[in-house]
Protein backbone atom coordinates (compact mmCIF):
# COMPACT_ATOMS: atom_id res chain seq x y z
CA UNK A 1 0.00 0.00 0.00
CA UNK A 2 1.50 3.27 -1.20
CA UNK A 3 2.18 6.21 1.53
CA UNK A 4 -0.45 8.22 0.37
CA UNK A 5 -3.19 6.07 0.18
CA UNK A 6 -2.06 4.61 3.81
CA UNK A 7 -2.23 8.03 5.08
CA UNK A 8 -6.10 8.15 3.96
CA UNK A 9 -7.02 4.54 5.23
CA UNK A 10 -5.62 4.77 8.70
CA UNK A 11 -7.75 7.99 10.09
CA UNK A 12 -11.20 6.23 8.48
CA UNK A 13 -9.91 2.65 10.11
CA UNK A 14 -9.20 4.62 13.47
CA UNK A 15 -12.54 6.24 12.96
CA UNK A 16 -14.43 3.27 12.47
CA UNK A 17 -12.56 1.79 15.50
CA UNK A 18 -13.75 4.48 17.60
CA UNK A 19 -17.14 4.22 16.49
CA UNK A 20 -17.17 0.34 18.11
CA UNK A 21 -16.04 2.00 20.96
CA UNK A 22 -18.52 4.40 21.61
CA UNK A 23 -21.27 1.65 21.07
CA UNK A 24 -19.62 -0.78 23.53
CA UNK A 25 -19.15 1.73 26.05
CA UNK A 26 -23.11 3.07 25.62
CA UNK A 27 -24.64 -0.65 25.66
CA UNK A 28 -22.01 -2.62 28.06
CA UNK A 29 -20.69 -0.05 30.33
CA UNK A 30 -23.34 2.89 30.75
CA UNK A 31 -26.06 1.56 33.06
CA UNK A 32 -29.53 1.80 31.41
CA UNK A 33 -31.07 4.67 32.78
CA UNK A 34 -28.15 6.62 31.87
CA UNK A 35 -27.62 5.86 28.24
CA UNK A 36 -29.00 9.50 27.51
CA UNK A 37 -25.84 10.95 28.53
CA UNK A 38 -24.20 9.25 25.27
CA UNK A 39 -26.49 8.51 22.49
CA UNK A 40 -25.54 6.25 20.03
CA UNK A 41 -23.96 7.27 16.65
CA UNK A 42 -26.47 6.74 14.35
CA UNK A 43 -29.07 8.69 17.03
CA UNK A 44 -26.95 11.47 16.71
CA UNK A 45 -26.73 10.98 12.77
CA UNK A 46 -30.76 10.91 12.30
CA UNK A 47 -30.70 14.23 14.97
CA UNK A 48 -28.28 15.91 12.48
CA UNK A 49 -30.34 14.95 9.41
CA UNK A 50 -34.06 15.94 11.06
CA UNK A 51 -32.40 19.44 12.32
CA UNK A 52 -30.24 19.98 9.35
CA UNK A 53 -31.61 23.34 7.89
CA UNK A 54 -31.28 25.01 11.71
CA UNK A 55 -28.22 23.21 12.26
CA UNK A 56 -26.80 24.35 8.75
CA UNK A 57 -27.86 27.65 9.27
CA UNK A 58 -26.74 28.03 12.92
CA UNK A 59 -22.85 26.73 11.42
CA UNK A 60 -22.87 29.20 8.67
CA UNK A 61 -23.97 32.33 11.27
CA UNK A 62 -20.63 30.79 12.91
CA UNK A 63 -18.70 30.61 9.87
CA UNK A 64 -19.53 34.06 9.49
CA UNK A 65 -17.96 35.12 12.70
CA UNK A 66 -15.54 33.05 12.74
CA UNK A 67 -13.96 34.44 9.65
CA UNK A 68 -14.73 38.21 10.23
CA UNK A 69 -12.96 37.84 13.79
CA UNK A 70 -10.00 35.37 12.16
CA UNK A 71 -9.47 37.61 9.23
CA UNK A 72 -9.00 40.78 11.47
CA UNK A 73 -6.73 38.70 13.71
CA UNK A 74 -4.63 38.37 10.78
CA UNK A 75 -4.05 42.00 9.68
CA UNK A 76 -3.86 43.11 12.71
CA UNK A 77 -1.59 40.93 14.28
CA UNK A 78 1.00 40.72 10.81
CA UNK A 79 1.10 44.88 10.99
CA UNK A 80 1.51 44.70 14.51
CA UNK A 81 4.18 42.10 14.42
CA UNK A 82 6.09 44.50 12.07
CA UNK A 83 5.86 47.12 14.03
CA UNK A 84 7.36 45.22 17.56
CA UNK A 85 9.83 43.37 15.13
CA UNK A 86 11.43 46.71 14.74
CA UNK A 87 12.77 47.77 18.64
CA UNK A 88 13.38 45.53 21.69
CA UNK A 89 11.79 48.71 23.57
CA UNK A 90 8.66 48.70 21.47
CA UNK A 91 8.46 44.68 22.36
CA UNK A 92 9.55 45.41 25.89
CA UNK A 93 6.41 48.16 26.18
CA UNK A 94 3.26 46.40 24.33
CA UNK A 95 4.24 43.33 25.19
CA UNK A 96 2.43 43.05 28.48
CA UNK A 97 -0.92 44.70 27.38
CA UNK A 98 -0.78 41.84 24.73
CA UNK A 99 -0.99 39.69 27.03
CA UNK A 100 -3.53 41.23 29.23
CA UNK A 101 -5.84 40.71 26.08
CA UNK A 102 -5.07 37.43 25.96
CA UNK A 103 -5.33 36.49 29.82
CA UNK A 104 -8.93 38.18 29.89
CA UNK A 105 -11.35 35.67 29.89
CA UNK A 106 -14.02 35.53 27.11
CA UNK A 107 -16.66 35.41 29.40
CA UNK A 108 -15.95 38.82 30.88
CA UNK A 109 -15.23 40.72 27.52
CA UNK A 110 -18.50 39.58 26.28
CA UNK A 111 -20.70 41.87 28.27
CA UNK A 112 -18.06 44.17 27.20
CA UNK A 113 -18.43 43.79 23.51
CA UNK A 114 -22.44 43.65 23.68
CA UNK A 115 -22.49 47.01 25.45
CA UNK A 116 -20.37 48.57 22.27
CA UNK A 117 -21.79 47.06 19.18
CA UNK A 118 -24.71 45.19 20.49
CA UNK A 119 -25.04 40.91 20.90
CA UNK A 120 -24.99 38.97 17.54
CA UNK A 121 -22.42 38.92 14.70
CA UNK A 122 -20.27 42.07 15.70
CA UNK A 123 -19.72 40.81 19.41
CA UNK A 124 -19.16 36.77 18.27
CA UNK A 125 -16.65 38.35 15.56
CA UNK A 126 -14.79 41.04 18.03
CA UNK A 127 -14.44 38.00 20.31
CA UNK A 128 -12.81 35.12 17.95
CA UNK A 129 -10.42 38.50 17.13
CA UNK A 130 -9.42 38.55 20.46
CA UNK A 131 -9.19 34.75 20.95
CA UNK A 132 -7.16 34.62 17.85
CA UNK A 133 -4.88 37.53 18.05
CA UNK A 134 -2.35 36.63 20.23
CA UNK A 135 -1.09 33.26 19.16
CA UNK A 136 -0.75 34.98 15.51
CA UNK A 137 1.62 38.58 16.57
CA UNK A 138 3.68 36.41 18.76
CA UNK A 139 4.66 33.61 16.22
CA UNK A 140 4.39 36.31 13.32
CA UNK A 141 7.15 38.85 15.83
CA UNK A 142 8.99 35.35 16.74
CA UNK A 143 9.92 34.66 13.33
CA UNK A 144 11.09 38.17 12.40
CA UNK A 145 13.50 38.80 14.95
CA UNK A 146 14.49 35.20 14.57
CA UNK A 147 16.78 35.73 11.11
CA UNK A 148 19.89 33.76 10.44
CA UNK A 149 23.02 36.60 11.68
CA UNK A 150 24.67 35.72 8.87
CA UNK A 151 21.87 36.55 6.13
CA UNK A 152 21.21 40.52 8.06
CA UNK A 153 25.31 40.91 7.65
CA UNK A 154 24.68 39.83 4.44
CA UNK A 155 21.58 42.21 3.14
CA UNK A 156 24.29 44.92 5.61
CA UNK A 157 26.97 44.64 3.58
CA UNK A 158 25.16 45.28 0.43
CA UNK A 159 23.82 48.39 1.91
CA UNK A 160 20.04 47.17 1.90
CA UNK A 161 17.64 49.64 3.71
CA UNK A 162 15.80 48.89 6.45
CA UNK A 163 12.92 48.46 4.41
CA UNK A 164 14.32 46.24 2.00
CA UNK A 165 15.50 44.44 4.93
CA UNK A 166 12.19 43.94 6.72
CA UNK A 167 10.34 42.65 3.31
CA UNK A 168 12.89 40.53 1.13
CA UNK A 169 14.43 38.94 4.14
CA UNK A 170 12.49 39.30 7.31
CA UNK A 171 9.12 38.63 6.05
CA UNK A 172 9.98 35.42 3.70
CA UNK A 173 11.84 34.14 6.74
CA UNK A 174 9.14 34.29 9.33
CA UNK A 175 6.54 32.58 7.14
CA UNK A 176 7.23 29.46 8.64
CA UNK A 177 6.56 30.74 12.08
CA UNK A 178 3.80 32.82 10.57
CA UNK A 179 1.44 29.99 9.27
CA UNK A 180 1.72 28.25 12.73
CA UNK A 181 0.47 30.93 14.02
CA UNK A 182 -2.61 30.47 11.67
CA UNK A 183 -2.88 26.80 12.11
CA UNK A 184 -3.03 27.57 16.15
CA UNK A 185 -5.76 30.68 15.66
CA UNK A 186 -7.32 28.69 12.78
CA UNK A 187 -7.94 25.82 15.32
CA UNK A 188 -9.36 28.31 18.10
CA UNK A 189 -10.97 30.55 15.82
CA UNK A 190 -14.23 28.52 15.38
CA UNK A 191 -14.37 27.22 18.97
CA UNK A 192 -13.82 31.10 19.85
CA UNK A 193 -16.93 31.67 17.88
CA UNK A 194 -18.69 28.90 19.30
CA UNK A 195 -18.16 30.52 22.97
CA UNK A 196 -18.97 33.75 21.65
CA UNK A 197 -22.10 32.90 20.10
CA UNK A 198 -22.96 31.14 23.78
CA UNK A 199 -22.24 34.47 25.43
CA UNK A 200 -22.79 37.23 23.26
CA UNK A 201 -25.18 35.93 20.54
CA UNK A 202 -28.46 37.14 18.74
CA UNK A 203 -31.12 34.73 17.27
CA UNK A 204 -32.56 38.00 16.13
CA UNK A 205 -33.25 37.73 12.19
CA UNK A 206 -31.88 33.69 12.18
CA UNK A 207 -28.69 35.08 13.40
CA UNK A 208 -28.07 32.50 16.25
CA UNK A 209 -25.48 29.94 15.58
CA UNK A 210 -23.67 26.87 17.38
CA UNK A 211 -23.09 28.10 20.24
CA UNK A 212 -26.82 29.50 20.97
CA UNK A 213 -28.02 26.19 19.32
CA UNK A 214 -26.13 24.16 21.88
CA UNK A 215 -27.60 26.07 24.61
CA UNK A 216 -30.79 25.38 23.38
CA UNK A 217 -30.67 21.87 22.82
CA UNK A 218 -29.25 21.45 26.29
CA UNK A 219 -31.59 22.98 28.06
CA UNK A 220 -34.06 21.02 26.28
CA UNK A 221 -32.50 17.78 27.21
CA UNK A 222 -32.16 17.15 23.15
CA UNK A 223 -28.97 15.21 23.70
CA UNK A 224 -28.34 14.06 20.43
CA UNK A 225 -29.10 17.51 18.83
CA UNK A 226 -26.63 18.74 21.03
CA UNK A 227 -23.53 15.90 20.14
CA UNK A 228 -24.62 16.85 16.38
CA UNK A 229 -24.00 20.41 17.24
CA UNK A 230 -20.57 19.09 18.59
CA UNK A 231 -20.05 17.18 15.50
CA UNK A 232 -20.85 20.16 12.99
CA UNK A 233 -18.35 22.80 15.42
CA UNK A 234 -15.39 20.19 14.58
CA UNK A 235 -15.81 19.73 10.89
CA UNK A 236 -16.33 23.91 10.92
CA UNK A 237 -12.83 23.59 13.06
CA UNK A 238 -11.34 20.32 10.23
CA UNK A 239 -12.37 23.03 7.41
CA UNK A 240 -10.54 26.30 8.80
CA UNK A 241 -7.22 23.71 9.59
CA UNK A 242 -7.56 22.31 5.97
CA UNK A 243 -7.49 25.72 3.89
CA UNK A 244 -4.42 26.68 6.20
CA UNK A 245 -2.81 23.55 5.82
CA UNK A 246 -2.89 24.11 2.10
CA UNK A 247 -2.13 28.03 1.80
CA UNK A 248 1.21 26.95 4.09
CA UNK A 249 1.84 23.82 1.72
CA UNK A 250 1.72 26.00 -1.25
CA UNK A 251 3.74 28.93 0.46
CA UNK A 252 6.35 26.76 1.92
CA UNK A 253 6.79 23.03 -0.28
CA UNK A 254 9.28 24.53 -2.46
CA UNK A 255 11.41 25.26 0.58
CA UNK A 256 10.97 24.53 3.66
CA UNK A 257 12.34 21.43 5.35
CA UNK A 258 9.03 21.07 6.93
CA UNK A 259 7.84 19.47 3.88
CA UNK A 260 9.25 16.15 2.57
CA UNK A 261 9.47 15.62 -0.84
CA UNK A 262 7.20 12.42 0.06
CA UNK A 263 4.57 15.09 1.37
CA UNK A 264 4.26 16.88 -1.98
Amino acid sequence: MTKPLLKSVLPAAFGTVLIGLWYALRFWVIAEERRFILPAPDAVLTAFIENAPYLIRAALNTSQGALLGFGLAVFVSFSLALLLSVSGLVRAALYPYLMALQLTPLPILAPLCVIWVGAGLESVALLTFAIAFFPLVVNTTQGLISVDRNLVELFASYRASRWQQLFLLRVPAALPYFFTGLRIAATIAPIGAVVADMNAGSSIDQGDGLGFAAIIFSSQGRYPELYATAALTCVLGLAFNAVILTLSWLALRHWHDAYEKSDR
